[in-house]
């Protein structure tokens, strides 16, 4: 006849279940989370866009290139377009570009763009944000048109 028992050094199931429900700590601390720079860098480009007085995200380049892409049957429009992010474990680092309209306070916009942003990328994803950059690329001044190249495709 076999012996069905276990040695005591391994252990069933249910056994492992009794000693998590004993000592295992909080079920939230079980585990990790890992967050994409992609992820971050969509909360970031959102957030910025909320704010008045912010025209446009990324250079005249990247937005002339981007409404191209966007006219395109099955392209979307990129959320994280004028927005860079690196993402660590516990922190994060933001770079904008931004275009912002004519009259308003650069200082102020952008004062409120990183206030935005930091409130946003804190609260959804729990990363301390350690520094927003922003680099003003442009004024969108009120007579000029947004630069829309004509789409190659029909």
């Amino acid at each position: 006849m076999t012996d069905m028992t276990q040695s005591p050094d391994v252990e069933t199931p249910a056994q492992l279940r009794k000693a998590t429900k004993r000592g295992g700590g909080d079920p939230a601390t079980r585990g990790r989370t890992t967050i994409a720079d992609g992820v971050v860098e969509k909360i970031a480009g959102l957030a910025a866009r909320d704010v008045l007085g912010v025209h446009a995200m990324g250079s005249g380049l990247s937005r002339t290139f981007g409404a191209v892409r966007d006219r395109v049957p099955g392209g979307s429009k990129s959320v994280t377009r004028g927005v860079k992010a690196e993402v660590g474990e516990v922190q994060t680092a933001l770079d904008l570009e931004i275009v912002v309209d004519y009259g308003v306070s650069i200082a102020d916009v952008a004062k409120a763009v990183r206030e935005n942003v930091v409130a946003a990328v804190e609260r959804m994803t729990g990363l301390e944000v350690v520094e927003v950059n922003i680099a003003v690329s442009d004024v969108k001044l009120p007579d000029e048109e947004d630069e829309e190249p004509e789409p190659r495709i029909q």
